[in-house]
């Protein structure tokens, strides 16, 4: 179900997306893509932000734990 919404935009903004909306049905169809990616990349950052805060967190373990491998292999 699609809403209507009122939206205010910079002129040159609007120019741009006159501009680049030509491959879409229409200007809300191309405004509406841009969102949706735009808020894809907020979300995989959170999760990239996410994962990295856990590996942070058990970093000294698998520190240890990949020396204590590489020890096995003959690589310290």
């Amino acid at each position: 179900m699609k809403i209507n919404i009122s939206v205010s935009l910079s002129k040159d903004l609007l120019q741009e997306i006159k501009q680049r909306s030509k491959n879409y049905i229409n200007r809300s169809a191309f405004i509406e893509s841009a969102i949706n990616y735009y808020l894809k990349e907020i979300r995989n950052s959170e999760k990239n932000n996410n994962d990295l805060d856990i590996i942070n967190k058990h970093a000294r373990r698998l520190n240890k734990e990949a020396l204590d491998v590489l020890s096995y292999q003959g690589f310290t």
